[in-house]
């Protein structure tokens, strides 16, 4: 089967399509051909080996020191169960499925992965395509963490600072789910965009002072760690609740999953996809991820 390989870290082109060998599932992991992927920052960060400051001996333990300890990049995935392991009973053979691989040693950037029965993988609604399904996992489960974190209760004031990445348009539409008062902030392009996925009242970052709007927010979700800690804490009532994308953590669940799910199902939240890259063009794809501007999902599309 193709994969994609980097062996050091570096720039794109580090990036190279090689012929691998095809796995076999054990016997509670079945076997998926993958349909469509994505390049999300975090696939940026790893292959780069670009890390937030302070972390940079748990991220060697965790990529590799001299080389990846993981040479198959790819955070989701959607696809079709192509073969079960002999004690699988979750799912069966023809199943179309989405799923995370953070937990599974990643490896979305390659035609047929291995995957638990028990991972982070969920049936795919029927509605998505395998490219929108893809874009579910990484920023959906992200934003949801982070707004159930939150607690918000309704008629609360939230602000969502990168309101039109991958995090931020689930985290727009998980806040408004949940009751909130949703402000989003993005740069003048996206306006729109936000508007569209149900936000209250949106700020363009590059021509209004977010410390000169007389608002004070009881959630503020920095859901790309760029905003000032000092104007945050400005903008936060002092009963309020701060989230950085890089400062939260918690274990994934399938239960996460199928609850975006079913939200798709009701048709109360939906993916965003920016541009979507054959296979072959993984490279231009890491490139555009890279400079930081798209908006919602980059997909590559693999068969």
């Amino acid at each position: 089967m193709k994969a994609i390989i980097y062996t050091k870290f570096g720039a794109p082109e580090v990036l190279e399509i090689k012929e691998v060998e095809k796995p076999r599932p054990k016997a509670h992991q079945v076997l998926i051909k993958i349909h469509a992927t994505t390049v999300t920052s975090g696939d940026i960060r790893m292959r780069s080996f670009i890390v937030p400051r302070g972390m940079g001996l748990m991220a060697h333990m965790y990529l590799g020191f001299k080389k990846p300890k993981r040479p198959i990049l790819g955070m989701e995935l959607a696809g079709e169960i192509e073969a079960v392991g002999s004690e699988v009973t979750k799912f069966k053979i023809g199943d179309q499925v989405f799923a995370s691989t953070f937990d599974e040693n990643m490896g979305g950037y390659s035609e047929y992965k291995c995957f638990s029965e028990n991972g982070i993988i969920a049936i795919k609604p029927r509605l998505l395509s395998f490219e929108e399904a893809a874009a579910v996992p990484g920023g959906g489960l992200t934003a949801l963490h982070n707004i159930r974190k939150a607690k918000i209760q309704r008629g609360q004031k939230v602000l969502i600072y990168g309101a039109s990445g991958s995090t931020g348009t689930y985290a727009v539409q998980l806040a408004k789910y949940f009751g909130g008062e949703v402000t989003g902030v993005c740069s003048t392009k996206n306006l729109n965009l936000v508007k569209t996925l149900g936000a209250d009242r949106v700020i363009d970052y590059t021509k209004e002072d977010l410390t000169q709007q007389g608002l004070q927010y009881d959630v503020i979700f920095d859901a790309v760690s760029k905003l000032p800690p000092k104007i945050g804490q400005k903008l936060l009532k002092k009963t309020g609740v701060y989230l950085d994308i890089h400062k939260t953590s918690g274990k994934l669940k399938v239960e996460q999953l199928n609850f975006l799910k079913d939200l798709i199902i009701e048709g109360k939240l939906k993916p965003v996809i920016d541009r979507t890259y054959p296979f072959e063009d993984i490279i231009e794809a890491h490139k555009y991820v890279e400079k930081g501007h798209k908006k919602g999902n980059v997909v590559v599309k693999i068969c």
